[in-house]
């Protein structure tokens, strides 16, 4: 499950030992992209309290918001698993796309041809310069796992999700999976 050679479509699980950092603290990111340039994800499991409504209030529903990360957290992204309904989709890995046609999704979101299982929006998203996740990983903070979810990460609930990675990785990661947030505050 775990490796070393990162690439978009991998997931990143935040050591347990990120405490403290409102950002990354039991955060499980979605590789979106990642070359010599650097890299950018979409943390997948920390929702707002906002839904896209809130936001843009002429798509009519209620579909929950995300913290993406830390960068220009002003802008929304989204991903989601249907590119034939909305055109200039870049394709991340396992049938999940990255933007498009915000018109088109809008529309389609509206019609009810787009269910929430379908695409999540991200306010901001988090990114690495060059050499800057590698640093990271050689410090212990991010784990590599595969995404063994494929598309259907997108309508994963994001509750315990964190814990749900922990667990699977088994092992020493066992006993952080019943952790407080915040071991410091037990």
């Amino acid at each position: 499950m775990i490796s070393e050679k990162l690439k978009k479509g991998q997931l990143l699980i935040a050591e347990p030992s990120i405490i403290g950092d409102l950002s990354f603290n039991r955060s499980v990111i979605l590789l979106a992209d990642h070359d010599k340039q650097g890299s950018v994800g979409f943390i997948i499991n920390k929702p707002l309290k906002y839904t896209i409504n809130d936001i843009i209030p002429e798509i009519n529903a209620k579909f929950k918001v995300y913290n993406g990360g830390p960068v220009e957290q002003d802008n929304l992204y989204f991903i989601h698993n249907i590119p034939d309904l909305i055109p200039n989709s870049i394709e991340i890995s396992n049938g999940i796309y990255w933007g498009g046609d915000f018109e088109s999704a809008k529309i389609l979101i509206n019609s009810g041809a787009i269910k929430k299982d379908n695409i999540r929006f991200f306010l901001g998203y988090t990114g690495w310069d060059e050499n800057q996740l590698e640093t990271e990983m050689h410090d212990n903070s991010w784990i590599v796992a595969t995404n063994n979810y494929e598309n259907k990460i997108i309508g994963k609930s994001a509750t315990h999700f964190w814990k749900e990675q922990i667990m699977e990785l088994g092992g020493d990661y066992l006993i952080w999976s019943n952790a407080p947030e915040n071991p410091y505050l037990n």
